[in-house]
């Protein structure tokens, strides 16, 4: 039996619009009418326009608000609703996707993902932990995914510059480059309050399991146990690192002696000079402190 007809506001990432996908929202936005859903459609020319009037369409709360394009816009939804109990929905059609493969949304099949968003508003919706992010000057930032701080993070940084080549072979070709000045970061590190330092090349917390199109760095993560995986890889050369890359896809990379897998619900990290991305955006530099909220984000899936 179908539910009442919802009032639903519908984000549209900018770069979305365009190229190959840039049907995917108007289809999204066509499906849910279909259905007979109040649906307030918002792509504007880039991101801070959109926030701003997607945070004024949120001001009288609609029964669920869903973002089109990758982890990107997944970020720009939580930071909207975390804590709020207003639902996330998610139609992948960015680089990554790494949040819908977690949440077992289609990732390259727009139609099947529509499909999966309208059968999800018929059911009752999850929650899922989130992370917030407090930064040195106080700010906060809510993350979803995956926090990465090092080699990982200036790979991410290098391929969210480059246009070519597209989805996850980008990547690829930004380790290649990267590896260039592969060099050991020393990490301060504090996990629910115990406080240790170690040299590493990267380090990656997760909630969810993937990131930077489908590198299952942190294979074992759960949306909702809350706490973080925090995974760390001691300091390799570029032609260890190399060796180990590929298990990434995998996840198998985590039985390499090297890997550290620890656990925690708080985190913080402290680097000199080093930049830290989540939900494959920029965050700041560290130092930065991570607390898992469990149950922050209502998802529809």
């Amino acid at each position: 039996m179908e539910t009442a007809p919802k009032r639903i506001v519908v984000a549209i990432n900018p770069a979305a619009a365009f190229g190959s996908k840039g049907g995917v929202g108007p289809a999204v936005v066509a499906a849910l009418r279909a259905r007979g859903h109040d649906v307030t459609s918002l792509s504007e020319a880039n991101f801070s326009r959109l926030l701003e009037v997607t945070a004024a369409a949120l001001a009288d709360p609609p029964d669920a608000l869903v973002v089109v394009g990758g982890d990107g816009m997944v970020g720009f939804g939580a930071n909207l609703t975390a804590q709020t109990g207003i639902p996330l929905g998610i139609v992948p059609s960015g680089t990554g996707n790494d949040m819908a493969r977690g949440l077992d949304i289609p990732v390259d099949d727009a139609e099947a993902a529509i499909d999966r968003l309208v059968a999800a508003l018929e059911l009752p919706p999850r929650t899922i932990d989130a992370g917030l992010i407090t930064r040195a000057d106080g700010s906060i930032r809510w993350f979803a995914c995956v926090l990465s701080g090092g080699f990982d993070a200036k790979v991410n940084e290098r391929a969210n510059r480059m246009r070519r080549p597209k989805g996850k072979s980008r990547y690829i070709v930004a380790l290649l480059r990267e590896l260039v000045t592969l060099a050991p970061i020393r990490y301060g590190l504090e996990l629910d309050g115990v406080r240790s330092s170690q040299d590493a090349i990267l380090i990656a917390v997760g909630n969810n399991v993937s990131f930077g199109g489908g590198m299952r760095v942190a294979p074992d993560a759960r949306l909702d146990d809350g706490l973080f995986d925090v995974v760390t890889l001691d300091p390799v050369n570029r032609f260890q690192l190399l060796r180990i890359f590929p298990s990434v896809f995998s996840g198998t990379h985590i039985r390499d002696p090297r890997v550290r897998v620890r656990r925690a619900a708080h985190v913080r990290i402290a680097a000199d000079g080093v930049v830290a991305y989540a939900d494959g955006e920029r965050v700041g530099e560290l130092p930065l402190d991570l607390q898992v909220v469990p149950g922050a984000l209502t998802i529809l899936a």
